[in-house]
C-alpha cells in the first residue's frame, strides 16, 4: 500500500533535517560507504546507457544490443550532398533535432569527466554512447561557417507513427551558417565537442584532437554571427526545440567548456568580459537543453574552487544561490516538489529537471568537498552532504521509492511504464513483421491499450504529474515520452551512487 502524502513530507523533513546538520551520506574517497543500498544503481546505470542504443539512427553495428531496432536513415543529407548519417532521433520520433542532441552529448561527457573514473565496466558503454553522437556532430560541421542542425521534417513527422526503418517523410536538411545564424546551436555544439574531448583525451589522443580543434572553429563562428537559429528556421525547429533563453547562456556554457577543455587564457578573458552580458538573470535556476545558465556557473565554479581562479569568484556565489533555492526551508527556497517529493518544474517531461538538477548538485557537492568548502544561504551553512541526500532522494524517486511505487526508467524494477510514446517501441520489430508499416496504420498501434512489444530498456519518461499521478498512457507525451536529454546526466548520477554503494 503506498504511502500517504504526508508520510512522504515527513521523511523527506527529517531526512533533509539529518543532512543539513552534517550527517554522512557517501561520497567518492570522502566517506565510509553506507551498509544499505536502497536500489541497484549499477543495473539502472548500465540500463541508462543502453538505452541510447535504441535512440540511434544510422546503420547499426554488429555490436547492436537493442536488437529490434534495425538500420535507419542511411540516406539522410543525401537531399544536400552531404553525410549526415548517424546520430540519434531525440525521443519517440524520428527525427533528429541537433540542438537537444548536441546536449544530450554534452552531458554524457561530463557525466564521464566528473564520474567515468568509478565507472569501470560501464565506462567503455559510455564512451560508445558518447561516440555515437561525436562522430555525427563531426559531419554536420565539416564546412567551415557552417553547422547542419536537423534532419526531418518533424510537422510531417508528426502526423506519422511508423517506425524509423520504414520512415518515408522527408528528411529535411536545416542548416544555420553566415546568413542563417543560430549561435545556441552552434555554441552548445562546440560544448559538446569539447567536453568529449575531455573524455577521449587519454583513450583515443588524436580523436580528441580533432573534436577540440572543430569545437574551436564552431565556437569561433557562433560568437561571430550572432543570432538564434529560431528566428531564420522558425517555421522548422518550433515549436518543438525553439530557443527560448536566447544564446547568450550557450556562449558563455560553450567558453566554459573551451576553457576547461583548452586551459587556454583566451577563453577565460572571454568569460571575464563577457560573463556579466551573457550570464542571465540569478534567479534564472531551469538546467535543461535550452537553458544553461545553471549549468555554466557550477562548472565556472570549479575553476574558482579547485584552481583558485579568483576572477571567477561570483560563480561561487551564483551556484549557491542555485542550491538554496532547492533546498526546503532555506533562505530563498523557491523550488516546488510534489506530494511525494519529486522536484516539479513542468508538466511537459519534468523528469529531464529532476535528471540534470541531480548531477549538478552531486557535481556541485564534489566541488565543495574538493575545496573543503561548503554552500552558503543567507548566512545558513549547507554542507556537500546535504546536496547528495536531496539528489539521491530524487534518484530513489525515479527508480521507485515514490507513491505509486513505479520505476519510471523502463525495464528497472518490477512495475515501469508500458506504454511509453515511442514509434519504435510501440509498433512490432523488424524480425516480427518485416513488412512496411506505412504513415497512418501504425495508430492503430498508438491508441491501443497494449503494453508495447518492444522495451525500450533504460528510457527514463517525462514522469508523473504535480501530485504524484502517471496514467501509463502512450498518447501522452508530456508524461510518456522518454529523451536523450532525461538520461544524459542520469548517467553520471548513477555511477556515483553506484560506487558510493559499492556496487562498482
Amino acid at each position: 500500500m503506498p504511502h500517504s502524502p504526508l508520510s512522504f513530507k515527513l521523511i523527506t523533513f527529517f531526512y533533509l533535517l539529518l543532512t543539513l546538520s552534517g550527517a554522512s551520506l557517501a561520497t567518492v574517497g570522502h566517506h565510509r560507504r553506507p551498509r544499505f543500498s536502497p536500489h541497484n544503481y549499477r543495473d539502472a546505470l548500465a540500463k541508462s546507457i543502453l538505452f541510447f542504443q535504441g535512440q540511434r539512427s544510422g546503420k547499426l553495428p554488429p555490436s547492436q544490443k537493442m536488437a529490434w531496432r534495425k538500420d535507419s536513415g542511411l540516406f539522410d543529407g543525401s537531399t544536400m550532398n552531404v553525410d549526415l548519417v548517424g546520430g540519434y532521433y531525440d525521443a519517440g520520433d524520428n527525427v533528429k533535432f541537433g540542438f537537444p542532441m548536441a546536449f544530450s552529448t554534452t552531458m554524457l561527457s561530463w557525466s564521464v569527466v566528473e564520474f567515468g573514473g568509478v565507472m569501470r565496466d560501464e565506462l567503455n558503454n559510455a564512451k560508445e554512447a558518447i561516440r555515437w553522437a561525436t562522430d555525427y556532430l563531426l559531419k554536420a560541421t565539416a564546412l567551415p561557417d557552417t553547422v547542419f542542425v536537423q534532419v526531418g521534417d518533424a510537422n510531417k513527422d508528426h502526423v506519422c507513427w511508423e517506425r524509423p526503418e520504414d520512415m518515408d517523410t522527408p528528411r529535411t536538411v536545416l542548416k544555420i551558417d553566415r546568413n542563417s545564424p543560430g549561435s545556441e546551436v552552434a555554441a552548445e555544439t562546440a560544448a559538446a565537442l569539447a567536453s568529449a574531448s575531455l573524455v577521449f583525451r587519454r583513450s583515443d589522443p588524436s580523436y580528441s584532437k580533432l573534436l577540440i580543434k572543430r569545437a574551436i572553429r564552431v565556437f569561433e563562428f557562433g560568437d561571430k554571427y550572432r543570432g538564434s537559429y529560431s528566428n531564420g528556421l522558425k517555421d522548422f525547429v518550433c515549436p518543438f526545440y525553439c530557443s527560448f533563453s536566447g544564446y547568450q547562456d550557450e556562449l558563455l556554457w560553450g567558453a566554459a567548456w573551451l576553457h576547461r577543455a583548452t586551459k587556454n587564457g583566451s577563453y577565460l578573458n572571454y568569460i571575464q568580459e563577457n560573463g556579466q552580458i551573457l550570464g542571465g538573470g540569478e534567479l534564472d535556476n531551469t538546467f535543461g537543453w535550452d537553458n544553461k545558465h545553471v549549468g555554466a556557473r557550477i562548472l565556472l565554479s570549479k575553476a574558482f574552487l579547485i584552481q583558485n581562479v579568483k576572477s571567477l569568484r561570483d560563480y561561487k556565489g551564483h551556484s549557491d544561490n542555485f542550491i538554496c533555492s532547492l533546498v526546503p526551508g532555506a533562505p530563498f527556497s523557491s523550488a516546488r516538489y510534489t506530494p511525494g517529493g519529486l522536484l516539479y518544474k513542468m508538466g511537459d517531461s519534468n523528469m529531464q529537471y529532476v535528471t540534470s538538477t541531480s548531477f549538478l548538485l552531486l557535481t556541485y557537492a564534489k566541488y565543495l568537498t574538493s575545496a573543503h568548502t561548503t554552500a552558503h544561504c543567507a548566512g545558513r551553512t549547507i554542507t556537500p552532504n546535504a546536496l547528495r541526500a536531496i539528489a539521491q532522494k530524487q534518484i530513489d524517486y525515479l527508480l521507485g521509492e515514490n507513491p505509486l511505487k513505479m520505476s519510471y526508467m523502463v525495464g528497472y524494477g518490477g512495475r515501469y511504464p508500458r506504454r511509453i510514446h515511442h514509434r519504435g517501441s510501440s509498433l512490432p520489430s523488424i524480425a516480427e513483421h518485416p513488412a512496411k508499416i506505412d504513415c497512418s496504420s501504425g495508430f492503430s498501434a498508438m491508441d491501443s491499450d497494449s503494453p508495447n512489444p518492444n522495451v525500450l530498456v533504460g528510457a527514463v519518461v517525462g514522469g508523473p504529474d504535480q501530485n504524484d499521478g502517471f496514467p501509463d498512457e502512450r498518447s501522452d507525451y508530456e508524461q510518456s515520452e522518454p529523451s536523450t536529454y532525461i538520461n544524459a546526466p542520469l548517467v553520471g548520477s548513477l555511477a556515483y551512487f553506484a560506487h558510493s554503494f559499492g556496487q562498482l
